[in-house]
């Protein structure tokens, strides 16, 4: 697993702007890649517990958003 590119950051960060100001895209698919960029950091780091925690915490909401529908 790479570490992500700071075009993909970028898009994502564009991509939660655009959904808290115009309400475009899914929450639930945002928090999605929100959690794949941050697994894939943290797997780039694998000495930072931190990385992991917090990894390991978007990939549970993320996983809980999907789970509701």
């Amino acid at each position: 697993m790479s570490r992500p590119s700071i075009s993909e950051i970028s898009t994502l960060l564009a991509d939660l702007s655009d959904f808290r100001t115009l309400g475009d895209g899914s929450y639930a698919e945002l928090m999605r890649r929100k959690a794949d960029l941050l697994e894939r950091i943290a797997a780039a780091q694998p000495d930072d517990i931190e990385a992991a925690e917090v990894a390991a915490a978007a990939r549970a909401r993320a996983d809980e958003l999907t789970a509701d529908g």
